[in-house]
């Protein structure tokens, strides 16, 4: 058997291990230890109410933000794109902070989501539409329309954060990405959307593996290049706009975990795509068990933690390119 192959099982394999192990740690770490849950039924409801909706939710949400930045990078040929990098996680979060001001408590549950999808589309297609017209769609040209975008969303951000009144606290914790408010209503709604954009790229593998050669020589090979670019925006708009609009702006997933799988098991999506759900699943489960196991004073929120990891990786990113650019 090929060894490329027999390392693609052996990582998958070791994913699907991993996920059971590290949500049954999360649900056991904290102030209240596994064996006083088992012995209070008042402290069993802790575990079934609190703490396995967020389990769920870090779970469902790291494999959408996983899943977006692989959907970006793939779309752009761009190993430094995510839907944190161009903007569109800011625009998603713009639209569904506008919608958490505006709306009112009993509203806000359908029209946060709602708002910060439609706003992570049109952010979606804004940002596919400049990278193009730069004619440096795999290049500069996005990482640059990217980060105008996100500039303007930020200061748009900026005047909602001044007009939040009372609701600043809670709006700031959301913007930085946070799971501290889970309960089961937002695991319920990602769990579809999850579903479907694993499915959804697991259909696709195919096409986007020949995508990866280029436009020209896919629409040669009887690939729809135009119908497949349509299906990654709607995927990378789709997967990262209700996550964020449900546990705020969580950067860098998108980014770390489709780069670190490429370059462990190749470029054929039809092992990216499980591997890349599973391993953000467990990267964000992971992060948001240690910033809730131990919070000295308050809460971390788990997107600041992931930046500081986030950031640094980016820069090296950025830096192996540029050698490898300048290598004659």
């Amino acid at each position: 058997m090929d060894a490329l192959v027999q390392r693609r099982r052996r990582v998958l394999l070791l994913l699907g291990l991993l996920l059971p192990i590290a949500a049954l740690l999360a649900l056991g770490l904290g102030p209240l230890t596994w064996q006083t849950c088992v012995a209070d039924a008042t402290l069993r409801r802790v575990v079934v109410e609190i703490r396995l909706p967020r389990v769920l939710l870090a779970l469902l949400a790291g494999a959408c933000f996983s899943l977006g930045g692989l959907a970006a990078q793939t779309l752009f040929r761009n190993p430094l794109a995510s839907p944190y990098v161009i903007g569109i996680s800011h625009g998603a979060a713009t639209g569904a902070a506008l919608a958490l001001l505006a709306a009112s408590p009993a509203a806000a549950w359908l029209l946060v989501p709602l708002t910060g999808t439609l706003a992570g589309l049109l952010v979606t297609a804004l940002t596919l539409v400049l990278a193009l017209r730069l004619a440096e769609a795999a290049g500069a040209g996005l990482i640059l329309a990217g980060i105008a975008i996100s500039a303007f969303f930020a200061a748009l951000t900026a005047g909602l954060l001044y007009l939040a009144g009372e609701k600043l606290a809670a709006l700031v914790f959301w913007l930085m990405g946070g799971l501290t408010h889970a309960g089961w209503h937002e695991p319920l709604t990602l769990l579809p959307i999850t579903v479907l954009g694993l499915f959804w790229m697991q259909r696709l593998a195919p096409a986007l593996n020949v995508w990866l050669t280029g436009e020209r020589s896919a629409a040669d090979l009887g690939v729809e290049t135009t119908r497949l670019r349509l299906h990654l925006v709607a995927l990378i708009g789709l997967l990262t706009s209700v996550t964020v609009s449900l546990c705020g702006v969580i950067g860098f997933v998108g980014l770390i975990v489709p780069h670190i799988f490429r370059r462990l098991l190749g470029a054929d999506h039809r092992w990216l795509v499980p591997a890349s759900a599973a391993g953000g699943a467990l990267l964000l489960l992971v992060a948001d068990t240690l910033v809730r196991t131990f919070a000295f004073r308050g809460e971390l929120p788990v997107g600041v933690l992931t930046a500081l990891l986030g950031g640094p990786f980016f820069l090296w990113l950025l830096l192996r390119r540029n050698n490898t650019a300048g290598t004659p």
